[in-house]
């Protein structure tokens, strides 16, 4: 496919948003960088968010597909069918009930467009509740990208999907998400990129993340985490990872599953096992924690 100089292609994966949807592609469309296209990939809703979609592919640069069937086939598939289908030059992912501030796009292409070695720029923005008001800042100006593989595996200190815009050229590079994952696809798809391409931060507020007791990061959450290792074992075959890093993120996602596992009930008896595990990984983090100097979210 031959792509278009410019063009943003903006990848929206849809499942049962109807409550967010229009204001996520309102805030594309009001965009202060015009040459754009939305592919909205709807991945079998029963609420009626396709229907509103439909209402916009008639006037503005909009277009909706359908997986076969209107199944649910999960976010890594739907992105995917997104990425076949771009023609920009840029491709930006905005989940489907996040928001772009309008300068996201103008901001990020001319950064990319000044700095030719960088293949993925990301900015600051605002997490927000379900109402849309601010609770809190993601970094800050302070903020700086060192381009260290070994940083990115161990803090996931950038959201990939609403925070960025990459060159298309970088899914040629690394490949698309992994379909077998049906959460952290996300996290495993920023990790690959770090280890192949170079990254750029933007300090300023670009975007809009929403959480909410519906959103994927709050349901789920035992899934994301026991993929959380799979991600981590995959990565360590592929890349020459610091053990360092690798013996702490281990430890972070034993304590995370742990704090699942204990909370919603389900396995106590593992949720022990998994605490104690992590401390051993790295105990002077585990001896922070305990004396509370270091606070969990």
């Amino acid at each position: 496919m031959a792509y278009v100089d410019g063009l943003v292609s903006v990848l929206i994966p849809l499942y049962n948003r109807a409550k967010y949807i229009d204001e996520t592609i309102v805030s594309a469309l009001k965009q202060e960088y015009s040459h754009i296209e939305i592919i909205v990939v709807d991945d079998g809703s029963t609420d009626g968010g396709d229907k509103l979609v439909e209402v916009y592919c008639k006037d503005y640069p909009v277009t909706l597909y359908r997986h076969p069937g209107n199944v649910n086939l999960g976010q890594s598939i739907s992105l995917n069918l997104a990425i076949t289908k771009a023609r920009g030059e840029f491709i930006a992912i905005l989940d489907s009930d996040d928001i772009f501030l309008p300068n996201k796009l103008s901001e990020q292409v001319t950064f990319l467009r000044e700095n030719p070695n960088v293949d993925l720029v990301y900015g600051m923005g605002y997490g927000v509740n379900a109402e849309g008001e601010v609770v809190y800042e993601i970094l800050c100006e302070a903020h700086e990208e060192k381009n260290d593989p070994n940083r990115v595996l161990l803090d996931c200190y950038f959201h990939l999907p609403v925070s960025s815009l990459l060159r298309r050229k970088v899914f040629d590079l690394v490949g698309g998400f992994d379909e077998s994952l049906r959460a952290g696809q996300d996290h495993d798809m920023q990790v690959r990129m770090a280890e192949k391409i170079k990254l750029g931060f933007l300090p300023r507020r670009v975007y809009h993340y929403r959480r909410h007791g519906d959103s994927i990061s709050s349901t789920g959450l035992e899934r994301r985490w026991r993929n959380a290792n799979i991600i981590l074992d995959k990565a360590v075959k592929r890349f020459n990872y610091r053990t360092e890093t690798v013996r702490k993120r281990r430890a972070i996602i034993n304590f995370r599953l742990a704090q699942v596992l204990w909370t919603q009930k389900t396995n106590r008896i593992e949720a022990v096992r998994r605490f104690i595990y992590s401390g051993l990984l790295d105990p002077l983090r585990a001896l922070r924690v305990i004396t509370r100097q270091e606070k969990i979210k």
